[in-house]
């Protein structure tokens, strides 16, 4: 694995701004089937000075728990081409949230497990959560 330099601006405090209605949807997993997903908020941010919003997800199944994909202008670039996850309470760190707020650190952006292996089947980031700008901060390819 390949990481960016530490970013110490990478780390941002995000406002949550709950959904207004909350939607669920499916992700399709190849052989694996499907997903459920609900769209339980909005995460607004500024990152490198500028205002970005990023959709929270809450996953149905494989254990449930708030899950955050992104994708950005690295994504099929430098990084994986389905793009990272920023926060997966059943693999990440919480470093704050709360029914307001929560702690963003792009440094800890990760490949899904199918970046490393074809046997594996990932939810990739949503359109909603592709941002226009590079966040080089976190996992890399090489």
């Amino acid at each position: 694995m390949q990481w960016f330099p530490y970013d110490p601006a990478a780390r941002v405090d995000a406002s949550i701004e709950p959904a207004a209605e909350r939607t669920t949807f499916e992700i399709a997993l190849a052989a694996d089937g499907a997903l459920r997903c609900t769209r339980v908020g909005v995460a607004h941010f500024v990152i490198a000075q500028r205002r970005a919003s990023l959709a929270l997800y809450w996953l149905e199944g494989y254990g449930g728990g708030l899950w955050l994909p992104f994708a950005d202008a690295t994504t099929g670039v430098v990084t994986y081409g389905g793009g990272r996850y920023l926060y997966d309470t059943i693999k990440g760190a919480d470093l704050g949230v709360d029914e307001t707020s929560i702690v963003l650190d792009f440094n800890y952006a990760y490949h899904p497990s199918c970046a490393y292996d074809e046997r594996w089947s990932c939810p990739l980031a949503p359109a909603e959560n592709r941002l226009d700008f590079a966040v080089e901060a976190g996992e890399r390819l090489a």
